[in-house]
């Protein structure tokens, strides 16, 4: 089944900032928007891909680093350790990078796209992408974690964003 694209919500868009509800249920509609998500996210070459990116706030995403495609939602990290810096790119914020300290490794509980409970631990990439995406949900993008010198280099991008949002 060829599922079309979907819009991917850009920097200033107001449903980036808000706080995600959680999902009752996974049925058949939830699970077309998220294969189309999936879609979205390869047709876009990104990692991840969270409901608010496209205007649905809800609280699941969506990531693939390589190892095929994961549904997750209503998740929660119920254990985080050590720490990495990376530059992190966002589809919602284009041309836009930060450096971000997230834990190292973590264990996610969460549902799969079937309903199933599921209980993940991780590290690196994966921790990190599940931890980006997880900031989505609760209304938080990489501008959060920029230092004022990131601030500064960024800040005019940020607002041609803004503006072609408003427009």
């Amino acid at each position: 089944m060829n599922t079309p694209a979907l819009k991917i919500r850009i920097y200033g868009d107001p449903c980036l900032r808000k706080k995600n509800v959680p999902v009752k249920e996974v049925g058949p509609g939830e699970r077309m928007v998220m294969q189309a998500m999936i879609g979205t996210m390869y047709q876009a070459k990104g990692v991840g891909l969270a409901a608010p990116q496209v205007g649905i706030n809800q609280r699941f995403f969506v990531l693939d680093i390589g190892d095929g495609p994961m549904i997750v939602t209503n998740p929660e990290i119920i254990k985080r350790s050590g720490s990495a810096v990376m530059e992190e790119g966002c589809l919602s914020v284009p041309e836009v990078t930060i450096a971000v300290t997230r834990s190292e490794e973590l264990t996610l509980r969460y549902t799969d796209e079937n309903n199933h409970a599921r209980k993940l631990t991780c590290n690196g990439l994966l921790a990190r992408v599940i931890q980006h995406e997880m900031d989505h949900l609760n209304g938080v993008l990489i501008d959060h974690y920029a230092s004022h010198e990131e601030k500064e280099k960024f800040k005019e991008r940020l607002a041609i964003l803004q503006a072609k949002q408003k427009a």
